[in-house]
């Protein structure tokens, strides 16, 4: 059995580093002050707020994942599924970012330990020339409440981005990481069109397995274009309407090694070459979890409820924590549902991204997939000609990105003779270790359903992974 010991632990952490980046944090801290900005709608924003458009946090926290199988530590009956040390309903220690933009600064130190898993993904318009305006975004370390010890820079790189600069790339030997306490400002130039994800780069493996990633798209400058498809909305810069939806879904892969997540609990070192999923993970969750609601969402601003207290909401402690989806109170910091709601003959968009660090076989049973995009790039070379194809199953290696429309087809009368008044079709990951979260008799891990209602019964969508319900 191995040895892990406390002492491993701090070596790891290279301090001069550190001291380095926050010198260079301080110096270039105030850089470019004269940029553009412009108000956002993402998931993650209700309105600009100088001097940044995004404000994320970086922290620590905890979140449910199903409790059988029970799993020790190798060769111990030490039990490091569920997490004894985990607070009542969670049971699963990890890193992360939660959005902040519209705390206090009281309410977002009260973030500590409270980290979302995955991130809040947000989305931001096509770089436009002819009105050149800069994406900000904030990231500060509020550190690690159950780690005091760990004092591990964090950063945001936004993986597959080709336009940045080194200095806001994110890699920390080569730009800026932000120490405990501080704050660092991003400016992004978003000139490509497609769904990109985004990571901390500090301590790479370890920051990325722990959570501390999200899904991130650019809308090409095309949307708002009715005469090519009617919608309007389009996943790129097509020309020809191809690529047009009606409604789209974030689907992010990431995965837990429970011992992995133990370790960093319980003070101990993993042993990153003996890695073994024990859970897969769809935005967050794990079926059948990927099916149950979103948290509660402010549809005019796209933002997660938080637990703020207004002069209308004045029985709301005024904490700035998020609100969990209803009924379900374990899954408070897994708010993104994966769930896929759509009527006969719409197209559905649905962008996939994986960072966990296994390749997964994505089925859509029933229903064809059009392949529109790979890597933030349209499926179409350089004379045109259309490189898009049909399949039932997409590969998805570790971080890569998919863009994938498919028509809905037509509504049987309600999942066959079940009475449910939708028709169910299963999506999932055919790799059997991530499908079944390693446990005896239980179907789980990267999977949903896309449920396929009668014309009329939904709404339009209103913001991403929106039911219309």
């Amino acid at each position: 059995m191995r040895n892990h010991s406390s002492s491993m632990q701090l070596n790891r952490r290279n301090f001069l580093k550190m001291a380095g980046s926050a010198a260079l944090l301080t110096a270039g801290a105030t850089a470019m002050p004269g940029m553009l900005r412009r108000t956002l709608l993402p998931e993650a924003v209700a309105q600009a707020q100088s001097p940044y458009d995004l404000y994320y946090a970086g922290t620590d926290g905890w979140v449910y994942l199903p409790p059988t199988p029970q799993i020790f530590l190798p060769g111990t009956q030490t039990a490091i599924h569920p997490d004894p040390l985990a607070p009542a309903p969670f049971n699963t220690y990890i890193f992360g970012f939660r959005n902040v933009s519209a705390l206090t600064t009281e309410q977002k130190n009260n973030q500590k330990n409270k980290a979302q898993h995955n991130a809040p993904l947000f989305w931001l318009d096509q770089f436009n020339p002819s009105n050149p305006v800069d994406f900000r975004m904030q990231v500060t370390n509020i550190g690690l409440a159950l780690r005091p010890d760990l004092f591990d820079a964090h950063t945001l790189h936004w993986h597959g981005f080709r336009n940045v600069i080194p200095f806001f790339d994110g890699e920390p030997t080569g730009s800026i990481a932000v120490p405990t306490g501080a704050n660092f400002t991003y400016i992004y130039r978003p000139r490509d069109p497609g769904t990109y994800m985004f990571h901390c780069h500090v301590e790479d493996v370890e920051h990325v397995h722990m959570g501390m990633t999200g899904l991130v798209f650019v809308r090409p400058l095309q949307n708002g274009n009715t005469s090519l498809y009617a919608s309007g909305k389009y996943a790129y810069n097509d020309g020809d309407g191809s690529t047009g939806y009606d409604r789209e879904f974030a689907m992010f892969l990431s995965e837990v090694w429970a011992e992995s997540h133990w370790s960093d609990a319980h003070i101990q070192l993993p042993e990153w070459s003996d890695y073994r999923a024990d859970f897969a993970l769809l935005n967050g969750r794990v079926y059948p979890d990927t099916l149950a609601p979103n948290a509660p969402i402010d549809a005019g601003a796209s933002v997660h409820a938080l637990a703020v207290q207004t002069v209308n909401n004045p029985g709301q402690p005024d904490n700035g924590d998020l609100v969990p989806p209803p009924g379900r109170p374990e899954l408070q910091y897994q708010p993104h549902s994966s769930r896929i709601t759509c009527q006969p003959g719409e197209r559905v968009l649905l962008r996939f991204a994986n960072l966990g660090f296994k390749e997964s076989a994505i089925t859509l049973a029933g229903i064809q997939m059009r392949v529109i995009g790979r890597d933030a790039t349209l499926m179409r070379g350089r004379d045109g000609t259309d490189t898009s194809y049909e399949t039932d199953t997409i590969a998805i290696g570790a971080g890569e990105s998919y863009d994938v429309l498919f028509t809905t087809p037509p509504f049987s009368g309600g999942a066959g003779s079940t009475g449910l008044g939708y028709d169910s079709y299963l999506l999932y990951n055919r790799a059997y270790t991530r499908a079944n979260n390693l446990a005896a008799g239980g179907f789980g891990g990267q999977a949903t359903e896309v449920h396929v209602y009668p014309n009329g019964a939904l709404a339009a969508q209103q913001y991403p992974n929106d039911w219309g319900i």
